[in-house]
């Protein structure tokens, strides 16, 4: 049986979706922006911040549902500008420093709030 997935240290979603899911071993985390839970702002003054702040709500969500990090298997990065892949990438990386998960990263023309960046995962428990 499915359940969601809620956090009081994660935004609440903007939208009528769950911000995450999880079903039986598995968790399916729903697009993260870079909301700052306790105001609600957007977080929008660099890449390198605006990506912290979606993996901040990652990783309070894991830990919501009783995951960490390490059972991260597949994370999926929109990018609304690919050159802030690298600033991206180097606070990603920070996050994932052993075993990486599998991860695509793509440009899209426009995310939620106008966010720079959006990210989603799947978390597995072994």
């Amino acid at each position: 049986m499915k359940k969601a997935i809620h956090s009081s240290k994660a935004p609440a979603p903007i939208g009528p979706y769950s911000p995450a899911v999880a079903i039986g071993n598995q968790l399916y985390i729903s697009g993260q922006i870079p909301i700052e839970p306790s105001s609600g702002r957007l977080i929008s003054e660099s890449i390198e911040l605006s990506t912290l702040q979606v993996m901040k709500n990652i990783e309070d969500l894991l830990h919501a549902a009783g995951y960490g990090l390490e059972d991260v298997v597949k994370c999926t990065v929109f990018l609304r500008d690919f050159n802030n892949f690298q600033g991206m990438n180097n606070i990603y990386g920070s996050f994932f420093v052993a075993t990486p998960p599998a991860r695509e990263t793509v440009e899209v023309s426009r995310l939620p709030m106008d966010a720079m960046i959006e990210i989603s995962c799947i978390a597995i428990k072994s």
